[in-house]
């Protein structure tokens, strides 16, 4: 009989941010036993549900006691299958998981649902399941036990690695604002300075050079309307272009 876990927990994040980060979760320093992800199929429901598939290989350190089950040539690593539906309209994640190679030793399929809380909007409800079994005569239990106790220690790793994603993406938000406000602060400066320089052709300074004077008359108001309708972008006909 196979090895079954279940837990929930509850993440502090928005299901949107969730989903987000569920889909660049990889790579992050707490999941460095994944090698490679790729997309294998991709699909758009009529009822506008993504339909994902997508190829995973890992590899973990075996026990000592595993070396016999393992002849010389096999590979050490593992391709994950993982399946997703994604519901927006519903506001769930479910994901299906299982091992293609090594099955004889140890199979192990997960299953996650990623649900928005209605009781709590800025939160998101995760259930993970887990069935693991192994078919080797004699020692399936043990198998199957260390099988269960190496899931729940890749499962930790597995939430930091998705709290990492999560903060990433936060990062990149207070980033994007930070910069807006970084070019609206830079934008007033630039019309400050442009005050300032008008204010000085049309004070002593304009009377005493006659370039200054031609400028001002035949590009100044110019100059000054394309800086407003062309959001600061250089007027590279006018010669005033360099004071700006």
């Amino acid at each position: 009989m196979a090895k079954y876990f279940c837990s929930s927990t509850e993440i502090k994040s928005t299901w949107d941010h969730v989903v987000s980060a569920f889909w660049q979760r990889y790579p992050n320093p707490f999941s460095t036993h994944v090698l490679t992800e790729d997309v294998v199929y991709r699909e758009v429901t009529a009822d506008c549900r993504l339909l994902s598939r997508r190829l995973l290989m890992k590899t973990n350190r075996l026990p000592r006691w595993a070396d016999p089950f393992f002849p010389g040539g096999m590979s050490r690593c593992v391709y994950i299958v993982e399946d997703s539906i994604l519901d927006p309209v519903n506001r769930s994640l479910t994901t299906y998981t299982w091992n293609l190679n090594h099955t004889t030793l140890m199979s192990v399929e997960e299953r996650c649902v990623f649900q928005d809380s209605a009781e709590q909007p800025t939160t998101t409800q995760l259930k993970r399941e887990a069935w693991i079994s192994s078919s080797i005569y004699g020692f399936s239990k043990p198998i199957q036990e260390f099988g269960l106790a190496r899931f729940k220690s890749n499962q930790a790793k597995a939430m930091k690695g998705l709290e990492y994603a999560l903060s990433n993406l936060q990062g990149m938000f207070t980033s994007h604002g930070n910069t807006r406000v970084l070019q609206r602060q830079r934008k007033q400066e630039n019309n400050r300075e442009i005050r300032q320089f008008i204010y000085s052709l049309f004070t002593g300074n304009m009377r005493n050079t006659k370039v200054r004077s031609e400028l001002a008359c035949s590009h100044l108001k110019h100059c000054f309307l394309h800086y407003q309708q062309s959001n600061a972008q250089r007027c590279q006909r006018c010669p005033m272009s360099r004071f700006y």
